[in-house]
């Protein structure tokens, strides 16, 4: 499985063009509908019900970062601030994310709980550094020190886009099955390209 990381190529491209002064971001082309739906997966299947709120979860930052604001880099002092916006947007999706796998609980079969707090510790540090860089860019002042921002800026979106958000539903064969039965879980996953 791999969660569609459209807005997060769209933010990674922003920054990009931000830093060289060329335009904006391109709008994304696709949007996640929100996961959740443990009532689907039914009370008889916990495992798939588990899975559809671990997807649920994840969907809020997918969310965000497929409606992130637009970066301004009309000037400097534009760039980072808009810069810093979209990081908020980040962070938001992040902590609503992050809140969401709280709320799943335990996981009712062995490897999710391993998965989950592995998710949930990237999940920190990354959140850290999106703080860290916000404030860098909120202080930077003058083109070197915005650049500079900006750079980090880019360095923290490049992190999150190699997080493997599902990576914790293929530890274990059982845990990859009930994924594929919850329907939050299959809204995240990339169909395969055609041939």
């Amino acid at each position: 499985m791999r969660p569609r990381w459209t807005g997060l190529a769209a933010l990674a491209t922003g920054i990009g063009l931000g830093l060289t002064g060329c335009g904006q971001p391109p709008p994304p082309s696709e949007q996640v509908v929100s996961g959740g739906h443990a009532e689907a997966a039914g009370p008889s299947d916990p495992a798939a019900k588990w899975a559809d709120g671990y997807c649920g979860a994840v969907t809020h930052l997918v969310r965000a970062l497929a409606n992130l604001p637009s970066i301004d880099p009309s000037s400097s002092a534009q760039a980072a601030r808009t810069s810093s916006d979209l990081l908020a947007s980040v962070a938001t999706g992040i902590d609503r994310t992050v809140s969401g796998l709280h709320q799943v609980g335990p996981a009712p079969l062995p490897g999710g709980e391993p998965a989950r707090t592995a998710l949930l510790d990237q999940f920190a540090s990354v959140r850290h550094q999106t703080d860290q860089v916000r404030g860098k860019l909120d202080a930077a002042e003058g083109p070197e020190a915005v650049k500079a921002a900006l750079d980090d800026a880019k360095s923290a979106i490049d992190q999150i886009s190699r997080l493997d958000v599902l990576k914790g539903l293929e530890a274990t064969p059982a845990l990859s099955a009930a994924g594929k039965r919850a329907a939050g879980c299959q809204e995240l996953v990339v169909p395969p390209a055609p041939r």
